[in-house]
């Protein structure tokens, strides 16, 4: 009640998050491969959660991964697919990933720019050809990458507070 009577939020809720999602400053995109960045929009280390948009710039296969969670994606620009399925995420493509699919993700050739929203829990488990784990990403090891990378930057380490939840 006290929310609805004087427009506020309890005193122990996280703070909202307003970013302009594709920022116009070319340092917020964290390299993670060359010609592929992500920027971070949400990292909840509460739950293991993080939101952010994949930006790829090459063609070709990108990772072959799985997840133990559900995924759920929007694809803003360009289009992917993965090996082992017949469809095509395109512009304005929603895609949900059921866990434990190992999956093969690939941009085509003709696309320059492609960029997608990703909603993930849990982790990222990289996967060899013979279906053997060869490293992962989780939102801690995310933010390991943003700080180091905003550090390197001039944006400093402490730019990325604001997605932290």
């Amino acid at each position: 009640m006290y929310a609805a009577m004087n427009n506020s939020a309890h005193q122990c809720a996280a703070a909202e998050i307003a970013v302009k999602a594709v920022p116009d400053d070319e340092r917020v995109w964290v390299p993670q491969a060359k010609d592929v960045w992500f920027r971070p929009l949400m990292l909840n280390t509460m739950q293991g959660q993080w939101c952010n948009l994949l930006r790829v710039r090459r063609s070709g296969i990108l990772s072959r991964h799985l997840h133990p969670n559900p995924v759920h994606g929007y694809v803003i620009k360009g289009r992917w697919h993965y090996l082992e399925h017949d469809w095509i995420a395109e512009t304005g493509s929603y895609v949900f990933e059921p866990p434990g699919e190992i999956h093969t993700l690939t941009v085509p050739d003709d696309v320059e720019e492609m960029i997608t929203f990703f909603n993930i829990t849990g982790c990222m488990v990289y996967m060899d050809e013979n279906n053997r784990q060869v490293g992962y990403e989780d939102v801690f090891t995310k933010i390991d990458m943003c700080r180091k990378h905003y550090d390197e930057v001039g944006l400093g380490a402490d730019y990325l507070d604001q997605f932290i939840r």
